[in-house]
């Protein structure tokens, strides 16, 4: 309970300081393989940023080369529409303590069990 108190001070402290940005919070899937982990997983991004924009920063982070292929999962349950604005995820996904939490897996998982 306390860790979301934490992360909640967190975010309205980032809100007040920068109001036009959104918290993010982007982690590898638990059951991604072949994927590296991100050096740093927290992110300040652009409430205009689109998410198929937001996709490419991540993969600039993890250095992937073009053939290798990668989607964004919103709070491990469904892929959001690549045209939509980041902010319009966060309106419809954030998590209570405030950050949208989103997972990276590559295409050889998709269609797997574990998306549902």
């Amino acid at each position: 309970m306390s860790y979301r108190r934490t992360r909640q001070g967190e975010v309205q402290a980032i809100r007040t300081k920068y109001p036009s940005k959104i918290p993010v919070i982007v982690e590898r899937f638990d059951q991604e393989l072949s994927l590296p982990h991100l050096q740093k997983s927290k992110f300040l991004v652009p409430q205009e940023l689109s998410m198929s924009q937001l996709i490419t920063v991540v993969r600039n982070r993890l250095r992937l080369s073009s053939t290798q292929a990668i989607f964004l999962i919103v709070n491990n349950r469904s892929m959001a529409s690549l045209s939509k604005t980041v902010h319009e995820v966060y309106r419809e996904y954030h998590d209570p303590d405030g950050f949208l939490y989103l997972s990276y897996a590559s295409q050889e998982a998709f269609g797997s069990d574990w998306v549902t």
